[in-house]
Parts: C-alpha cells; sequence; structure tokens
C-alpha cells in the first residue's frame, strides 16, 4: 500500500490516491469524516478549525460500500478557498498584480520557509509555507482512517491519547478497551485520560496564549491485536519500529519518538528492560511485561504496540521572533499566519493515523492483499501459527 498527497493550505482542495487496499473492504466517506472532525477538535486551536468543517469525498475506487482493488481517491475541499481564490490562483497573473500576489519574502523561524525557499529557488515564500503547512495532515488523517477500517476488518485496534501538555504530565490512567481509552481521549479537550491533569493542561494553554507563545507536548498510539512477525530484521528498512519512527517524524512540529520505556531504558540495567517470554497453551506466546512496547528486533511480538512522539511548540507565536528579509536583508519581526497556541490534542489524532497507515502497509506487503476476504484469512492463520509454534 502506499500513498500521496497534494493540495496547498490555502489552495481549493487536499487530495490523496491510495494504492493496494484489497478489493471488498467495507469502505464509506463517514467513516473517514469521523477522524477528520476528531483531528479538528482541541482546546488551543486557532479560527482556522472554525472556518473549516472537513468531509472528504470518495471520487474513486469505492462502489456500494466495498472497495474495488484499485486506487482509492479521496479529496477534502477548503472552504476558505473562497477568501484566496486570487492570491492561491492557477492561472498566470500580469507583472504588475503585486496586491493579488501578496508575496512573502519574511522567512518565519522554525518553519521551512527559508529552507524551502533556498531548495526550490522561490523568492515568494507564500510557495514554501501553502505546501509545509500542518494543513497538509488533513488527508493524511484521512488516509490514516481508511488504513484502520483495514485492520479494523482484521480484528486490529489502534488509539491515541495526550500523555503530556506544557511540562504537565499526566498520571496513568486504567482503562478496560482501547475502545474505553479512545472514548475517554475523545471526551477531553486536551485528548488526556487524566480529568486533574487535563485541566491544568488547559490552563497552560491559555497562559500561553496569554503571552502570545505556544507549547508543545507528548502523545501516545497503542495498538492491539497485531500477530506476532509482522515487519523484518533481515533488512534495515523493513524493520516495522523503524517505519513507524519515521512516519511520525514526518508529522509536523515532531522531533521525537520512543517505544515502551523509551528513553526511560538509558537509566535502567537490562534486567528491568528486557521482557521475558511466557508460554500457554491457551494464549500460546507471551511477554511478563511490555518494556520494548511490542518490538524486538524491528518485528512485531504481539504484544500491544506502544508508541510515542514529541511535538515541539507551535512556531508561529503572536509575541513574534526575529528574522531576516530575503530581498532586503533587514532585519523584522517575523509575520504573523493565522495559528494555534497548542495544537497537541489534534497531533495526537494525526500520529495515530499514520502509525494506522504503517501497520496496515505491514500487514498487505507481508500477507496476500488482493482480497479482503482473504487476506482475513491469512492473518488469521499467521496469528494460529505464533500461538502453536
Amino acid at each position: 500500500m502506499r500513498y500521496l498527497t497534494a493540495g496547498e493550505s490555502h489552495g481549493p482542495a487536499l487530495t490523496t490516491i491510495i494504492e493496494g487496499l484489497p478489493a471488498g473492504m467495507p469502505l464509506t466517506a463517514e467513516e473517514i469524516n469521523t477522524d477528520l472532525a476528531r483531528r479538528q477538535k482541541g482546546y488551543g486551536r486557532g479560527r482556522r478549525m472554525q472556518i473549516e468543517k472537513d468531509r472528504a469525498i470518495i471520487s474513486a475506487g469505492v462502489r456500494h460500500g466495498l472497495t474495488l482493488g484499485s486506487p482509492v481517491a479521496l479529496t477534502v475541499e477548503n472552504r476558505d478557498w473562497v477568501h484566496w481564490n486570487k492570491i492561491m490562483g492557477i492561472e498566470p497573473l500580469p507583472d504588475d498584480a503585486d496586491d493579488v500576489k501578496r508575496r512573502v519574502t519574511r522567512p518565519r523561524p522554525g518553519h521551512a520557509d527559508l529552507a524551502g525557499g533556498i531548495k526550490y529557488g522561490h523568492r515568494d515564500l507564500r510557495n514554501v509555507l501553502e505546501r509545509s503547512s500542518a494543513r497538509e495532515t488533513t488527508v493524511r488523517v484521512a488516509a490514516g482512517a481508511v488504513a484502520k477500517k483495514l485492520l479494523k476488518e482484521l480484528g486490529i485496534e489502534v488509539a491515541s491519547h495526550v500523555l503530556e501538555i506544557g511540562g504537565v504530565r499526566a498520571e496513568k490512567v486504567p482503562y478496560d478497551s482501547l475502545a474505553s481509552l479512545q472514548e475517554k481521549a475523545d471526551g477531553s479537550p486536551v485528548r488526556c485520560l487524566d480529568d486533574g491533569a487535563a485541566q491544568k493542561m488547559m490552563e497552560a494553554i491559555d497562559t500561553a496564549k496569554k503571552n502570545g507563545d505556544s507549547i508543545g507536548g507528548i502523545v501516545e498510539v497503542i495498538a492491539t491485536g497485531m500477530p506476532a512477525g509482522v515487519g523484518s530484521y533481515v533488512h534495515y528498512d523493513r524493520k516495522l519500529d523503524a517505519k513507524l519512527a519515521r512516519a511520525i517524524i514526518s508529522i509536523n512540529a515532531f522531533k521525537g519518538v520512543e517505544f515502551g520505556l523509551g528513553f526511560e531504558m538509558a537509566h535502567r540495567p537490562g534486567s528491568e528492560v528486557h521482557d521475558e517470554i511466557a508460554w500457554s497453551e491457551e494464549t500460546g506466546y507471551t511477554r511478563k511485561t511490555n518494556r520494548l512496547g511490542g518490538f524486538e528486533g524491528g518485528m512485531t511480538t504481539g504484544m500491544p504496540i506502544v508508541v510515542r512522539g514529541v511535538m515541539k511548540p507551535i512556531p508561529t507565536l503572536y509575541k513574534p521572533l526575529q528574522s531576516v528579509d530575503i530581498e532586503t536583508k533587514e532585519p523584522f519581526a517575523a509575520s504573523i499566519e493565522r495559528s494555534d497556541s497548542c495544537a497537541v490534542p489534534a497531533a495526537s489524532v494525526v500520529c495515530e493515523a499514520v502509525v494506522a497507515w504503517e501497520l496496515a502497509e505491514a500487514i498487505t506487503a507481508q500477507f496476500y492483499s488482493d482480497r479482503m476476504d482473504v487476506l482475513k484469512k491469512t492473518v488469521a492463520e499467521q496469528r494460529e501459527y505464533g500461538r502453536l509454534f
């Protein structure tokens, strides 16, 4: 499976084409729209979320609620396009139309503006910031929703929640299932399971907004039901945990990834890091702990996958940082594009989506996946093989 996204932040639409889905998988736009709505929620979001109400249009690859095996095309229209159709228009403009072009020559620290301008030779940095915007994650969430549907058909669940915002850390909260975790997270303005910590997180966001600043945090994604042995120890680029790490770091503003105990492993002896193996006739192989987060040697162990991502504070501040105009080379206070004071809750949904995609891609790469019914049977056989091995 693979997908490609296209579109600019203030362009007419965002598009993704998904290739490699098995034929016969149930899929509706409403299932995708549920996750698109989850991405738009969260305490600390900016005005853009009040303008856009993201809805996916399936224009290819699905008939009567079932995938065909051909590429699936998804489009999410930008409602704000009506205000930008001249500035972001497709057709050429006359040379004297600077009032319409609204050129950007002042790169913002922490963004792709300057490096992207240098890479592609853009003297108008709007050509960079429109594509490098986190708005692109909209269709990544759409693709992730499709992946989650495939995984659910195979008995694999994926959920996310927020662990930390602005230095406020949530305590561990027990949950009965991933479904209950997801329900609890979705009911929180900051997607946090710890109600006390959630309140303090919102206060931290309010303080940052009042100060014209922004704050980041840590999100956690958990996946259950993955059969053992998915991924590979044979080649570095087929290690599934490495693919997950790459996917998470590819999300705007994410700067760190850890599995299981993560960086805490650096402070513990090996006896407190590795997971002892047990076996019973009823459950087959299990681990007595899950400190490695469901991976050994780049492959799934059958235990829950636990992966966390670190998101830096958003760099667009209402307390602007200093930069330099690329035309005049004069210093200035960085300009402000519409922004959030904290996007960690929304980012947890994006993180969930990219994890789901990589798990689904790994499943379809390793097992026969032209037909959904055969894929279900094959994955079930792999689980049983792993139990009896």
